[in-house]
């Protein structure tokens, strides 16, 4: 079979879960449901997702209240098959890789002896160590940072060491070289899944987070990711936001950063009209980290908003020959208790001139997404899933 998508292009919606997963209980999370919540507690109309098909996919609620008519694309939802919710083990498995254990987490902060060792390295004391809103945490420790110098480090739900300074008093440079010891620092049954950078600028009572600066320092995946094998065989791949910083830059040929959704969203849109790599992946941030985390599900429903309406742009930008693929890594429904992840199904669309409307089903694994990148790439390399290309080219029986 010739390749049926010259380019193809994958958005993290990062968060937007559509509930209902299979182990949800395992979790605590049996209920949870990050878009039909913030949805039905917003009213946030979301029609070009609805034009998708999206409506059909089981968890996704009615997102419009206009007849759809003929629905374009394809759709359905995937279940996770590793044994954790967050960031990293979530794009590891979109890109092939089940996680084989979940990264370890620090309810109570981290021991002792790493915060002891982690002064020692830095030459600076700590404040916090304990898991914080990254935006609380700066009301309740940033003035006596400035005022000592001290490090603020804390953690959360997920399995990250994360150290916040502002830029007059730890510049960005010497920030970047602690966050990069405290990575070679934590490793073995310490090996956190990130270690966050978190600067941030401003006067007491008015700190602001430099999102755009933020640097994650992530452990590298266990096995080669689709990302790994396209680059063996030649096919570059292009990643924007924090497609990068999740993946410690393997697999990854070129990349750019993005400030915020929106600015994603463009970067994303002129990697499609330049062609920029055979294989875009992108990760719109915003719904997590500042939405979903911070129980906010109106900014979380206006994030939605945006995002569908510029759903059209994207599409007109992606080449006649192209394949968009929306998904999300997990989920962070805004009305659960507590600000963590919540364990969820994600749904997953495709769109582009050439494919096959119609629904994908249930997906047993987030790795049919890598399976089937590989499948249009001819690319023969094992990974972790099952291909649905023949459904988005019409070739099988799937349809409606």
């Amino acid at each position: 079979m010739t390749q049926p998508f010259g380019l193809v292009a994958v958005i993290v919606c990062d968060s937007v879960g559509c509930g209902n997963a299979p182990d949800a209980d395992d979790f605590g999370d049996l209920g949870a449901n990050t878009i039909g919540h913030v949805v039905e507690r917003t009213g946030a109309r979301l029609p070009e997702l609805a034009r998708l098909g999206a409506e059909s996919i089981p968890g996704v609620p009615r997102l419009t209240d206009r007849p759809v008519g003929a629905t374009h694309g394809a759709r359905g939802r995937m279940f996770s098959r590793s044994p954790a919710k967050d960031t990293m083990v979530g794009h590891w498995e979109l890109m092939g890789v089940v996680a084989d254990q979940a990264f370890p987490t620090f309810p109570n902060g981290f021991p002792a002896e790493v915060i002891r060792d982690f002064g020692q390295r830095s030459g600076r004391g700590v404040l916090g160590n304990k898991p914080a809103s990254g935006t609380e945490i700066l009301v309740e420790l940033g003035a006596r940072h400035v005022e000592s110098g001290d490090l603020i480090v804390y953690t959360s739900g997920d399995s990250v060491f994360q150290i916040a300074a502002h830029t007059d008093i730890v510049p960005l440079d010497e920030l970047y070289r602690i966050c990069g010891d405290a990575r070679e620092m934590l490793t073995g049954s310490l090996g956190v899944g990130r270690v966050i950078a978190r600067p941030f600028d401003g006067p007491p009572g008015n700190f602001e987070r430099r999102a755009s600066d933020r640097r994650d320092y992530a452990l590298t995946p266990v096995r080669p990711t689709a990302l790994d094998h396209l680059r063996s065989a030649g096919i570059e791949t292009h990643a924007v936001g924090k497609i990068q910083d999740i993946f410690g830059g393997q697999g990854i040929s070129t990349y750019e950063k993005s400030r915020n959704n929106s600015d994603g969203i463009e970067r994303t849109v002129a990697a499609l009209r330049t062609r920029r790599a055979p294989c875009i992946f992108t990760n719109l941030v915003d719904f997590d980290s500042s939405f979903g985390h911070r129980n906010d599900p109106v900014g979380y429903g206006r994030a939605l908003e945006e995002f569908d309406s510029r759903l059209p742009e994207l599409l007109s930008a992606l080449p006649d020959d192209g394949l968009l693929l929306i998904t999300a890594d997990h989920g962070n429904d805004p009305t659960w208790p507590g600000t963590d992840h919540t364990r969820e199904a994600v749904p997953i669309i495709a769109a582009g001139r050439n494919v096959a409307a119609g629904n994908l089903g249930d997906r047993a694994c987030f790795g049919d997404l890598a399976a089937t990148i590989l499948d249009n790439f001819e690319i023969a390399e094992p990974v972790e899933g099952e291909s649905f290309l023949a459904a988005l080219t019409g070739s099988d029986s799937a349809g409606d």
